[in-house]
């Protein structure tokens, strides 16, 4: 198997401000020095971890879908990050995944955070997202997900893919707004999925304050099993 390089943008994310966010990521994409296959930034990383879809949310060929493609192109990376998106009456915290030509998968999230009241303002996704880039197989999780080992189960030659059935993947990635109150539990859980599916994990966490005064601290790191 060949080499895969991912690249994790650990940034602060200013408070349900798009364009701001947007100029903030794609500078630091830009000065990204070495030759790298994938850029993966946080959870809702265009306006943070906000409970304001009805008012900030987007559809699929929206400003942000719109400014990944750009990026993804421009840059010649894959590019993905979840942020709010509306389709048919409904709200999720969607995980897009960007190819260079334009074309693109999407995760919903499938464990919405009822602590922070994310249950009662989007929907929860039902099928799983395996991408491949250069022959490695990617599992694509958001945030809370961490905490269901089930729904990130390996389980090789599986015939059940993507429907709630155990799958088979290389690599394992999380997105997230992770609160530096609970960062042992977030850097114990990544450690933990790794062990249990053999497999290599990238958590990529926000920085700084959110605008409810909740601190972040990062702590993105990638696992080997």
């Amino acid at each position: 198997m060949s080499t895969l390089t991912i690249t994790t943008i650990q940034s602060n994310l200013i408070w349900e401000e798009k364009q701001a966010n947007l100029r903030l990521l794609e500078k630091k994409i830009a000065g990204i020095e070495e030759k790298t296959e994938i850029v993966v930034l946080p959870e809702m990383f265009n306006t943070g971890f906000s409970m304001k879809p009805e008012l900030l949310s987007e559809t699929m060929d929206g400003e942000t879908v719109e400014w990944m493609k750009k990026v993804s192109r421009d840059y010649g990376i894959v590019l993905t990050g979840s942020l709010m998106i509306t389709e048919e009456g409904k709200y999720y915290n969607r995980l897009v995944w960007m190819l260079p030509n334009g074309h693109y998968g999407h995760y919903d999230k499938r464990h919405l955070f009822a602590f922070g009241n994310e249950d009662k303002h989007y929907s929860p996704g039902n099928k799983r997202l395996i991408a491949s880039v250069k022959g490695w197989k990617i599992n694509l999780q958001v945030c809370y997900d961490l905490r269901f080992p089930v729904w990130a189960r390996q389980a090789p030659l599986s015939s059940r893919k993507g429907d709630g059935g155990e799958v088979e993947y290389d690599v394992l990635i999380y997105v997230a707004n992770w609160p530096e109150r609970r960062s042992h539990a977030w850097k114990t859980l990544l450690c933990a999925r790794a062990i249990e599916n053999q497999c290599y994990v990238v958590g990529v966490n926000r920085v700084g304050s959110d605008g409810n005064n909740v601190y972040h601290s990062g702590n993105s790191l990638p696992v080997r099993f």
